[in-house]
């Protein structure tokens, strides 16, 4: 009896999952999910490397994982350990002969994997599957990552009309009852990560629950019950409330919704209800979102280095009193300072706040990027390695804006808080 262990990581769920379905074509199947305590611990600043409201994000997400799992009889095992501790010891439990995981290529999450290969049998096969992309790395039209541009429109335009993007995998068919030892361990709560409660506060632009079940909600809510879609351009550099933009990336950073799902569910929103820039731009910010993990594929660990990708010579001062004052929401400016507060109290920005405090950090107060990157990467709920850091870079001038843009935060806000209720929302005292 041939035996498959899926490792899940950044794929927290079970449909349109390659490397589960892959997993599937064995006579038994397991899952294992590790909570890996390198994640919680500090980074070089201080910060938690994941904080408070992506863990709970991720503990409801776990759970939600867990109960599709159980529908189709397939157990999964949960440990707050290494991998190369904990999936070894399942091998060995339950005669594991491969394991699938989806592929990871980043500097902590590849160090994570060549220390489990190091502990594994020889003779267990393990398959590594791309399957985080809307464009399958063997589709696009590059011999080999060395060829991705720079530019990001020549990525766009070599792409978007050309590369088929794959249909969705559906949800495993349901198996035999599991035959072996009951899945063990727990979800862990917050206080056993190391990290104090995620209050939830009223004022919240994502008032959503972690889980692939939330997310097709949040896909069916805003895409086919509200028609948000038919107007996404026009709403998505909004400040205010859940709908000025779809919100999806926090589902898509854990996995538990595909790129290609949604790319899907918009297609066929513009057959049913109506195709225009709207839908369009959709897709759009699905190809940026693609176009950084290209980025990370070609360039490797460079991505966290001082000078990025363009190997800059960037100003490395790093100042703790202005990281507090930009932290706190004590800074010169008050647009800056409402972004400021409002990630520090849910764990979410609009994409409008994130340029102007990722310029505001850089350019203004002439700070290393790397310590602002590290800070969202600790609070931000749809942290991405790929995104965060290509957009970090994007915006400090090291990475791929061949404009070297500086944004203006006062112009700004008069542009997209014209009437300052956004400000006021964040910097007024909540009443209650």
């Amino acid at each position: 009896m041939k035996t498959a262990l899926h490792w899940f990581r950044n794929d927290l769920r079970v449909e349109d999952n390659a490397s589960l379905s892959a997993a599937c074509q064995s006579d038994r199947v397991l899952g294992v999910y590790c909570f890996d305590p390198r994640n919680f611990e500090k980074d070089a600043y201080g910060f938690p490397r994941t904080g408070k409201f992506r863990a709970r994000f991720l503990l409801e997400t776990v759970a939600d994982l867990k109960k599709a799992l159980n529908a189709l009889n397939i157990p999964l095992f949960i440990s707050f350990d290494l991998p190369e501790n904990t999936l070894p010891k399942l091998v060995n439990r339950f005669d594991v002969t491969e394991i699938h995981t989806q592929k990871e290529w980043t500097r902590d999450e590849r160090l994570a994997g060549q220390s489990l290969l190091k502990t594994l049998p020889q003779d267990v096969r393990v398959f590594g599957h791309y399957d985080q992309f809307l464009f399958h790395p063997r589709d696009i039209p590059f011999s080999d990552f060395s060829e991705i541009p720079e530019v990001f429109t020549r990525f766009r335009k070599a792409c978007e009309t050309t590369v088929p993007v794959r249909a969705c995998l559906p949800v495993p068919a349901k198996r035999k009852e599991f035959q072996g030892e009951k899945p063990e361990g727990e979800i862990p709560t917050l206080e056993e990560l190391g990290l104090e409660s995620a209050v939830p506060d009223p004022r919240s632009a994502f008032p959503f629950q972690g889980g692939a079940r939330s997310g097709q909600e949040r896909i069916r809510s805003y895409f086919w019950e509200h028609n948000h879609l038919s107007y996404y351009k026009k709403t998505r550099n909004g400040l205010l409330g859940p709908d000025y933009s779809s919100k999806f990336s926090p589902w898509l950073a854990n996995g538990s919704l595909s790129a290609r799902t949604i790319y899907h569910q918009v297609r066929l929103y513009e057959k049913e209800i109506i195709e225009n820039q709207d839908t369009y731009w959709m897709i759009f910010e699905l190809i940026w979102r693609d176009y950084f993990k290209y980025v990370s594929l070609k360039h490797g660990d460079l991505i966290f280095h001082p000078g990025g990708i363009r190997h800059s010579a960037w100003n490395k001062d790093f100042s703790p009193a202005l990281l507090d004052r930009w932290i706190s929401g004590q800074t010169k400016n008050d647009f800056i300072n409402a972004n400021m507060k409002e990630i520090a109290q849910t764990g979410w920005m609009s994409n409008r706040g994130r340029q102007n405090a990722a310029s505001y950090w850089t350019h203004h107060l002439k700070q290393d990027w790397r310590v602002g990157a590290a800070y969202f990467e600790s609070t931000l709920l749809d942290y991405d390695v790929h995104s965060n850091w290509g957009n970090w870079m994007y915006n400090s001038g090291v990475g791929n804006d061949p404009r070297d843009r500086v944004f203006n935060p006062d112009l700004q806000a008069k542009r997209y808080d014209p009437q300052g209720r956004y400000r006021r929302l964040w910097l007024e005292p909540l009443l209650f």
